[in-house]
C-alpha cells in the first residue's frame, strides 16, 4: 500500500506543492498499515473460531462433561448389577431361610417399593436434558438400591430373631451337604439310564466314588438302615417335626449305626455306594416333610453360602437324566 500525495500552498509562488516523503518513512508507513491490518483480521478470525468451537477453557470443560456423563453410565450400570444382586439374595431369603422357618415371604414389589414422583428430582432439570435424565436415573436407581437393601437387612433381624426362638426345631432339620461331592441331577422329571424313560426323581444325586463319608444332615434318630428295593443298601433318620431323610446306594453302615440310634448333624452314618437300581457309585438323597417328598435344595442353607447355592440350583437344573 503507497502513502497518497498531500499537498501544502506556497504563498509566494502562489501553487499547491506536492508533500514528499523520504525511503524510511514509507517503509515505516506501510508496514505499519499491514501490521494493523493483520491485527485486525486476526481478532476477527480468534472471534470466529471461538464462536464455533468454543474458548479453550469452553473446550476443556465439554471434555470433562464428557468424561462425567461416561461416568454416570458406568455408575448406573454397576448400581443395576448390585440391584441384581440384591434381588437374588431376596430370591434365597424367601426360598431358603423364610420358608423353612415357617416365615411369611416378602414379595419383590414390596421389596422394591415405589420411588417417589418426578419433583423429587426437579432440582436436575436446570442442566440440559441429556445430563438431567441421566441424574434423575441414577439417582432413582439409587434410591431404589437402598430401599431394597434396607428391606434386606431388616429380613435378616427377623430371620435371627426367629431361628434363635427355634433352635432345637432348626437342629433337627436337614440343613447341610450330605456328602462332598457336586449335584450331577437335580429334583423332578429326570430320564432314567436303566429304565430307559422319564419318572419323578425324588432326590439329589451327589457325585461319589465307592467308599466316600457320608454325613447325617440333621439331629435325628435312625429309623431304617437295611437293603430297600432299588434304593439297595438304604438308611433312613427321622428328625421330628414331620422330617425324613433317606440315604441310598451305600456301600456300608458307619459304625454302631442301627435302628434307633441317635445321630447329631454332621455325624458319619455311611460309606456310598453303587447298590440296587444305580447307573454308577453316587449318593441319592431325598428329603421328606410329613410323608411326601421335597426338593431337597431347599434345605442347603448352613453351610452353603447365597452363591453357592445358586451354583448347585443351576447345576440341579441342567441335568435332564438321573443316575437312579
Amino acid at each position: 500500500m503507497s502513502l497518497k500525495n498531500y499537498y501544502f500552498y506556497d504563498e509566494q509562488n502562489c501553487e499547491f506543492v506536492p508533500v514528499k516523503y523520504n525511503k524510511l518513512e514509507r517503509i515505516v508507513y506501510t508496514a505499519s498499515v499491514w501490521l494493523l491490518c493483520g491485527v485486525v483480521l486476526a481478532g476477527i478470525g480468534i472471534s470466529i473460531l471461538s464462536f464455533s468451537i468454543g474458548t479453550p477453557a469452553e473446550i476443556a470443560l465439554k471434555a470433562e462433561n464428557k468424561a462425567l456423563k461416561e461416568q454416570l453410565r458406568l455408575t448406573q450400570t454397576s448400581i443395576k448389577n448390585l440391584d441384581q444382586q440384591v434381588d437374588e439374595l431376596a430370591e434365597v431369603d424367601n426360598e431358603m431361610y423364610r420358608s423353612l422357618l415357617g416365615m411369611e415371604t416378602i414379595s419383590m414389589d414390596e421389596r422394591q417399593g415405589g420411588a417417589g414422583g418426578a419433583d423429587v428430582y426437579s432440582e436436575f432439570d436446570m442442566y440440559s436434558e441429556g445430563t438431567a435424565e441421566i441424574l434423575k436415573q441414577t439417582a432413582q436407581n439409587l434410591e431404589g438400591l437402598e430401599r431394597s437393601i434396607d428391606i434386606q437387612k431388616s429380613s435378616f433381624e427377623d430371620i435371627k430373631s426367629a431361628y434363635n426362638e427355634n433352635q432345637k426345631k432348626m437342629a433337627h432339620l436337614p440343613a447341610i451337604k450330605p456328602t462332598g461331592g457336586g449335584i450331577v441331577s437335580g429334583f423332578g422329571k429326570r430320564y432314567h439310564p436303566i429304565l430307559k424313560y422319564r419318572r419323578q426323581h425324588d432326590g439329589l444325586d451327589f457325585s461319589a466314588s465307592v467308599g466316600s463319608k457320608v454325613f447325617v444332615t440333621g439331629d435325628g434318630v435312625v429309623k431304617h438302615a437295611a437293603r430297600k428295593g432299588t434304593f439297595g443298601r438304604l438308611l433312613i433318620v427321622d428328625h421330628d417335626f414331620g422330617y425324613e431323610t433317606y440315604y441310598a446306594h451305600l456301600s456300608s453302615f458307619a459304625k454302631d449305626i442301627r435302628p434307633g440310634t441317635r445321630v447329631k448333624r454332621g455325624q458319619l452314618i455311611g460309606y456310598s455306594g453303587n447298590t440296587g437300581l444305580s447307573s454308577g457309585p453316587h449318593l441319592h438323597y431325598e428329603v421328606h416333610l410329613d410323608g411326601e417328598a421335597v426338593d431337597p435344595l431347599h434345605y442347603l442353607f448352613v453351610d452353603v453360602s447365597p452363591e453357592e447355592y445358586e451354583m448347585y440350583k443351576a447345576a440341579a437344573e441342567s441335568s435332564d437324566r438321573s443316575m437312579d
